[in-house]
């Protein structure tokens, strides 16, 4: 399974703000998106999920073209997205969040495997809690889970660790290598916490002014030539 974007355009009004973008991301890595704030990173998990039109280029899911998918089309096709800020229901209990995932799913398929769980024990203790009753961190773990729940191809994880303590951030962690280990899904991981991302990657693509400006598979041996791309 691979997700790969080629040559991506996109507006806001007469604002061009990706300029041909491209990335690759394959089931059974880790590929983080890094740069400053205001390069084009959320825009482009935005787009392709669906959530803000593109102008041009593609956007292909196993060599299939998604074709300016709508958020649902996209969700449908199998990617998930975590946004910056998590978005969490914060009247709905912790259950009823998980179960907003089954909207695009088939009938069949709308169960919360004992999986998420596992991954996330603390949700399992608060299943009958109010979303808006949570910590960051825990709320953060919501979120992932509730983008598990719809069984994803392409895992999209937009800034995880902001704001949220230490010892979460090492949980989410652990996830990520889980399912990296796991071998099914793709995750895309939009990152500024350097050491975080540079330790989960397989693949870093560095976006500065709406472009691809650094990329590499060599992620241990790059450290100071990422540093170097991130701090331009």
């Amino acid at each position: 399974m691979m997700l790969e974007v080629t040559d991506l355009t996109l507006r806001y009004g007469q604002s061009e703000v990706l300029h041909g973008m491209n990335l690759t991301a394959k089931a059974g890595e880790v590929t983080a998106v890094m740069g400053v704030n205001g390069v084009g990173k959320t825009s482009l998990m935005k787009a392709i999920v669906g959530r803000h039109p593109y102008r041009g280029g593609t956007i292909r899911l196993d060599g299939r073209d998604l074709n300016h998918p709508s958020a649902v089309q996209a969700a449908k096709a199998g990617i998930a997205y975590v946004p910056q800020g998590r978005e969490v229901f914060p009247l709905m209990t912790v259950a009823d969040n998980l179960r907003t995932g089954f909207a695009c799913l088939d009938r069949d398929a709308r169960t919360v495997p004992d999986r998420i769980f596992d991954l996330f024990p603390i949700l399992d203790q608060m299943r009958n809690r109010r979303g808006g009753d949570l910590s960051g961190g825990q709320q953060q773990q919501l979120a992932i889970a509730r983008a598990l729940i719809t069984r994803p191809k392409v895992l999209l994880l937009d800034e995880p660790t902001e704001g949220i303590q230490p010892s979460i951030i090492k949980d989410i962690g652990r996830v990520i290598e889980t399912l990296r280990s796991e071998g099914e899904i793709a995750v895309v991981l939009v990152e500024q916490y350097f050491e975080f991302a540079v330790g989960l990657a397989d693949r870093v693509t560095v976006v500065s002014g709406g472009v691809v400006s650094y990329e590499t598979e060599d992620v241990g041996g790059s450290r100071d030539d990422i540093l170097r791309a991130v701090a331009l």
